[in-house]
């Protein structure tokens, strides 16, 4: 009986420990946990052409990320998996690098509040930075 307890409590928490339980932050947030504390190179992707546009200048970066930085994502409850994204952005410093979806990051689907799409998709409309 104490045999069949234990592994019924073992398969229970390897369970709970294997599902990550995401939780609301902001995208400074997410990216200082991964440890991106000075960004020195933004890339964003439009997904539905495939073209990006690299940022390196201090002052558009800064810019940027004061735009977005303190936006919230919020877990959605399907978290089903999706095809297809409008932006995907990666932030660099030096090697290190934080790459997401507007509406996902690592694996986790997010609503953001105040909405992320409009304000960077203006953001990159605007940039004079060729295509590639």
């Amino acid at each position: 009986m104490k045999k069949s307890m234990f592994g019924i409590l073992f398969v229970i928490l390897f369970l709970l420990s294997a599902c990550t339980v995401a939780k609301t932050q902001t995208l400074e947030e997410f990216y200082k946990d991964a440890k991106i504390e000075n960004v020195d190179k933004v890339i964003i992707q439009d997904g539905s052409t495939g073209y990006a546009k690299t940022i390196t200048k201090q002052e558009q970066i800064g810019e940027f990320l004061n735009l977005i930085k303190d936006i919230e994502f919020i877990p959605q409850d399907n978290q089903e998996e999706r095809t297809g994204w409008l932006y995907g952005i990666a932030l660099l410093d030096g090697e290190k690098e934080f790459i997401f979806t507007l509406s996902e990051i690592d694996n986790t689907y997010y609503d953001s509040k105040s909405d992320i799409h409009p304000i960077v998709e203006n953001y990159y409309k605007q940039l004079e930075i060729a295509e590639k």
